[in-house]
């Protein structure tokens, strides 16, 4: 593209100096004969004066002379015979030739009857054959010599001139066109460049955003579309190890059934089973997780709303019986109303999953747990609490959660994906996630859902403290357990 544009300019710029240069050549040209030939006009007009009052040789002679041409023998009068007066040459009453004349006698006698002024070419150069009348009637013809030179006197170095401009006027046309050229070849060839590493995997590969403008709108597009790619990636590696997670809450029961089958090699041979099998899928998740953009997060939306309460109470169901196993006293509160808010039902189900099967995995048989729902107006709060050890930083479990690492203070075995799960479900409609002490000595965490997508504020999270100091006083005095510090 670059060279091809340098050609077409090349060309035009060419037809247009040749289209300019070559008659303007000749103007000159012409401009030069014009002004060589008016000058022998003049200076035949300097002698005629003369010529109107005597034909006599010798004042003659001596008015030829005493030009600037005819000292020079540039100039020459040539007067018809019956009109000399003074000495003639031998031979009678001829013609009088005064200088030098150059002229064929057929030109001067022609310019002579005519009566016109006429141009001869001559040795050398050119002749202007100017007829003058003289006091006696009779026709005189002066002859001036016009040398080759001063007709083409300043042409040559014009023509150069001209040839300079319009060489100039070439490489300036081409120098220009190759700068358009690598404007735009350049961005059309980085484009080029970052479709090529795309495709070979580079997905951070991003094309500056420069160049023409149908050039910069391709950049727009392909950087959209390179993000998108990368979403597309991450929204099904994130799906891979939400799935692989949801494996989790079935392999928690099958673990806890397998703990219960007593001894015997039968008994073993199905808990290593369960424990492998909890291994691989562990193995699948932190895979996935790795490769996870940090900054992506759970796409819901209003329009993929649920019921909170239909969906606690039935997850709920799940988890009671085998609840009912353990011996964990459960308690659940606020769902006795309808409560829309906006995440996918799908979605809400995997993090309270997540949550509880935390509190199966991570406490032992028989401790108890609660799950809380309020309606504040503009938010929804989700409460899971539980009677266990506790985590002892909290922080560091919400850090590991946000990075898929093992962060030091969680739990032994964690993913950390559970707790994420949790976290973009609440971000996702622009609330957070808290961990603290529960009332009931344990871990409590709050799922704080805005209806509305706002962030919480400090009222609002001063609320929900005041909510949860309620619920403390609640479980107080039904399960009679006392807070820990």
């Amino acid at each position: 593209m670059r060279w091809a544009l340098v050609k077409v300019c090349l060309a035009v710029t060419a037809m247009v100096v040749i289209a300019f240069a070559v008659p303007l050549g000749l103007v000159i040209r012409e401009m030069a004969s014009d002004r060589a030939f008016s000058d022998a006009e003049r200076q035949a007009a300097t002698i005629a004066p003369t010529l109107t009052i005597t034909t006599d040789h010798e004042e003659l002679t001596r008015a030829v002379l005493s030009t600037e041409p005819g000292g020079r023998g540039h100039l020459a009068v040539h007067i018809p015979g019956d009109a000399a007066d003074g000495d003639r040459a031998e031979g009678g009453a001829g013609p009088l030739d005064i200088g030098t004349r150059r002229a064929t006698p057929k030109d001067i006698e022609t310019v002579r009857a005519d009566g016109r002024a006429s141009i001869a070419e001559v040795a050398d150069g050119f002749a202007l054959l100017q007829p003058t009348a003289l006091s006696t009637g009779d026709i005189a013809v002066v002859e001036v010599f016009v040398p080759e030179g001063e007709v083409s006197n300043g042409v040559a170095t014009a023509w150069l001139m001209l040839a300079g401009v319009g060489v100039a006027l070439i490489v300036g046309s081409v120098a220009v066109a190759d700068r358009l050229g690598v404007r735009m070849v350049r961005p059309a060839q980085r484009l080029a460049g970052a479709a090529h590493d795309l495709g070979e995997g580079r997905l951070g590969t991003r094309v500056p955003e420069d160049g023409p403008t149908e050039l910069r709108s391709a950049a727009v597009a392909f950087n959209s579309m390179a993000d998108q790619v990368v979403q597309l990636l991450a929204n099904e590696r994130e799906l891979a190890a939400d799935l692989s997670h949801r494996l989790r809450t079935p392999l928690t029961v099958l673990r806890l059934n397998a703990a219960s089958l007593g001894e015997g090699p039968a008994a073993e041979q199905t808990r290593a089973a369960v424990q492998q099998l909890e291994h691989e899928v562990d193995t699948i998740i932190r895979t996935a997780r790795e490769q996870r953009p940090q900054t992506q997060g759970v796409q819901t939306g209003a329009g993929a709303g649920c019921d909170a309460s239909e969906v606690i109470r039935e997850r709920m169901g799940f988890w009671s019986a085998l609840a009912e196993d353990e011996g964990r006293e459960v308690r659940l509160a606020g769902v006795d109303r309808t409560v829309r808010i906006p995440v996918a039902r799908p979605e809400l189900a995997a993090a309270l999953d997540a949550l509880l099967g935390n509190v199966f995995r991570h406490t032992p048989e028989g401790t108890a747990f609660a799950v809380d729902v309020h309606h504040s107006g503009d938010a929804v709060i989700v409460l899971v609490s539980d009677a266990g050890p506790g985590i002892a930083d909290p922080e560091a479990a919400l850090a590991r959660g946000a990075s898929g690492r093992d962060t030091e203070g969680g739990e032994v075995g964690s993913t950390g994906l559970g707790l994420d799960i949790v976290r973009r479900v609440a971000e996702s409609t622009g609330g957070d996630l808290r961990i603290g002490r529960s009332v009931l000595g344990g871990t409590e965490v709050r799922i704080w859902i805005a209806l509305h997508g706002s962030r919480p504020e400090r009222g609002r999270r001063g609320h929900g403290r005041r909510v949860g100091h309620q619920r403390r006083r609640e479980l107080r005095t039904t399960t009679g357990a006392a807070p820990r510090p």
